[in-house]
């Protein structure tokens, strides 16, 4: 694996998401729907935000990757896998006007000394041409890890936990927003960003991930 790619092994290791994939979710399905196929999830409990979009699985050398990043500080791991999403955003990205990473809360800013998301954004907003929103979104309460929480229990947790700040609220109105994070496991951190992001104003908020929970 080299920093600004990987190599033809990981490559071919890596869980692709291939179509179809659910409309909401951007989960992959066991068979073809038809156009715009929806899960069971997204018809029984519809995501807060637009569409989701995924790289990868969450699993095997995606999940490492995702780890690698967040835990083993290994930043210059973002620049592949930045790249990675951009691709499989395409869609997402074309009608975007602004990227907005998802934030962490200051304490955990300041024992990690770096937002994965945020390092993701740049990569992504860069590759897209669209300015990146660093600070128009706010982690304001702290929270436990979602790790072992029932889907119920994570949205629990993360209920007012983000917050558009008074003096951002004019770059969130009328945009097309497109989240950045790292993985989707229930979509409870997407659909507390997204429910803020439309609160202050935003026209609509897309979610591009690396990898995703494939039972999301």
């Amino acid at each position: 694996m080299e920093a600004d790619r990987f190599c033809a092994a990981c490559w071919q290791s890596l869980p692709l998401i291939s179509p179809p994939v659910c409309q909401r979710y951007g989960v992959p399905l066991p068979f073809d729907l038809g156009p715009e196929p929806l899960s069971p999830l997204a018809i029984s409990d519809p995501p807060v935000f637009e569409r989701a979009r995924a790289a990868f699985r969450y699993d095997g050398l995606a999940r490492e990757l995702v780890h690698h990043l967040k835990y083993g500080d290994r930043t210059e791991l973002a620049h592949p896998m930045g790249r990675l999403m951009a691709e499989a955003g395409k869609p997402l990205l074309a009608e975007a006007s602004l990227i907005v990473p998802v934030p962490l809360h200051r304490f955990r800013f300041f024992g990690r000394r770096f937002n994965q998301a945020a390092l993701l954004a740049t990569e992504i907003g860069a590759l897209g041409q669209l300015p990146v929103g660093y600070e128009v979104l706010a982690r304001v309460k702290p929270t436990r890890p979602q790790v072992g929480l029932t889907r119920a229990e994570r949205a629990d947790n993360l209920a007012r936990a983000f917050a558009v700040p008074d003096h951002q609220r004019l770059h969130v109105a009328g945009r097309h927003i497109l989240l950045i994070d790292d993985v989707m496991t229930s979509a409870a951190t997407g659909n507390a960003c997204a429910r803020t992001l439309l609160k202050a104003g935003a026209a609509k908020v897309d979610l591009l991930v690396f990898a995703v929970v494939a039972n999301s």
